[in-house]
């Protein structure tokens, strides 16, 4: 390059040539790297340490190496220091801008270090904060969950079944079923975390170092439970990056199966809900619409989640070990991916919290439909009829209903002797909707009393989340 500075590199002893310029856009990283400055320069400070602890550098230079490192820390936070887009990818210009600071002693910091470690590092320290930051917006998110079942533990709604009214139920108790899948989506959270958080830095490019390193200081150092096991495996490894990205997965499936429902009840054919307007958009041309998009689009949003799982399974499925440049794919699928589901669930609590219930229409839909009818086969057996006997019975009185164009609570009592004399006058106290709701009070059921429990449980279980540590 003459007297043309050569750009900084971490490589490029053994060749003769500069990088191309298409290739260098092509395999640079910064773009999109650059949100790893804070872990990397993390991971920089307690490498430095530790090198300066034993004595692989003197106490002076790791001291100056990591002064320097909060001062760029400090500035990058500040907005005093922007990322070098022609940088190769953070990790360079960290160092690069460390070396411009403070000379030759800031080339020490890699020592016993290879990119391969760094970077694994990094991308493990970012991961294991925005899981945490994702567990609690999924805890808020059933927090308001909560507090609208509690609002309607007495409301009653269909419950559905291949999208056909099938028995009533309670609004609470429906939104309790989300709960559920979000509970189980927060375990899988703090599960994956526990993956996640395990130590690589040490494993150099894959056969570790001759230096005499103290990985457990390291592992200290920067809150991880434990150093990995094998230094091939710790460089190569992003199973933690697929499984994070499969709990997301099952996360935004569980959002968008909400997102449909409230799709649907929203809709002039079922309308049980209003969307508030902060949270639905209009129509270019037809003045009436108000379109339910935000539920829309988080319904759409998942198969982008689901895509980036596909691609990264994709991208691990035939490397040979230890590190290939394949891996550097990993970075976008999860980048995106923690964006896409920080985004839909930051706009689903507020949406679900603002929701208007429609309780008199949810309440005469449940009318409708012989959602009863299983009472009416219940009301049976407990005369002495087998079950499956008065399954056929109440098939056959519900066929009868339907060519008279009446409800079974509104068909005379001498009619259903003519399909059995067990039938007495008490029927039909057991055909009354609010009733056919009460009396299921088996633990997880509709009746008011079952989710005043399943409430008072999943309350318990928050306290105890949001008490317990990560790590």
């Amino acid at each position: 390059m003459g007297s043309q500075e050569r750009p900084f590199k971490l490589w490029g002893g053994r060749f003769q040539k500069e990088t191309a310029g298409e290739a260098a856009s092509f395999l640079n990283s910064i773009s999109f790297d650059c949100r790893l400055y804070r872990e990397d320069i993390q991971g920089s400070i307690a490498h430095a340490r530790m090198l300066g602890r034993q004595g692989i550098i003197t106490p002076k230079e790791a001291e100056a190496i990591i002064n320097c490192l909060q001062e760029i820390l400090r500035e990058l936070e500040e907005g005093k220091l922007t990322f070098d887009p022609a940088a190769e990818d953070i990790h360079s210009f960290v160092e690069a801008e460390l070396v411009k600071r403070i000379g030759e002693v800031g080339k020490k910091l890699h020592t016993a270090r290879s990119r391969n470690d760094q970077v694994a590092t990094s991308f493990r320290l970012y991961l294991r904060k925005e899981i945490q930051f994702l567990g609690e917006l999924v805890l808020q998110l059933i927090s308001a969950l909560m507090k609208r079942a509690r609002e309607h533990k007495r409301t009653i709604m269909p419950g559905y079944t291949h999208l056909q009214r099938a028995q009533p139920v309670t609004f609470a108790h429906h939104l309790l079923a989300y709960c559920e899948m979000l509970r189980r989506d927060y375990q899988r959270l703090r599960d994956c975390y526990h993956r996640v958080n395990v130590c690589p830095l040490g494993s150099g490019a894959l056969a570790g170092t001759t230096f005499p390193i103290d990985r457990e200081f390291v592992a200290r150092e920067l809150g991880f439970r434990e150093v990995a096991g094998n230094t091939i495996d710790a460089v190569s490894d992003r199973d933690f990056a697929v499984e994070f990205i499969f709990v997301a997965s099952l996360l935004m499936t569980h959002l968008s199966r909400l997102a449909e429902e409230l799709v649907l009840w929203s809709s002039s054919e079922f309308n049980f809900i209003e969307i508030d307007d902060a949270y639905t958009t209009g129509s270019s041309i037809m003045p009436q619409k108000k379109n339910p998009d935000v539920a829309e689009l988080v319904r759409g949003k998942t198969g982008r989640v689901y895509g980036h799982l596909v691609a990264l399974l994709t991208v691990l499925k035939g490397l040979p070990l230890a590190y290939n440049k394949d891996l550097q794919e990993d970075k976008e699928a999860v980048f995106d991916t923690i964006d896409t589901v920080k985004d839909c669930l930051q706009v689903f609590i507020p949406l679900i919290e603002t929701l208007t219930v429609k309780e008199s229409q949810m309440l005469a839909a449940a009318g409708e439909g012989f959602t009863n009818a299983t009472d009416l086969a219940d009301y049976l057996v407990k005369k002495g009829v087998s079950f499956r006997k008065a399954h056929a019975l109440v098939g056959k009185i519900v066929l009868h209903c339907l060519s008279q164009g009446k409800r079974l609570e509104e068909l005379p009592l001498e009619e259903y002797r003519l399909f059995s004399p067990v039938f007495g006058p008490d029927l039909y106290d057991c055909l009354d909707i609010s009733g056919c709701v009460e009396r299921r009070a088996t633990p997880g059921g509709p009746a008011p009393a079952a989710v005043e429990q399943e409430l008072e449980k999943l309350s318990d279980w928050l306290e105890e989340m949001r008490a317990l540590p990560w790590n």
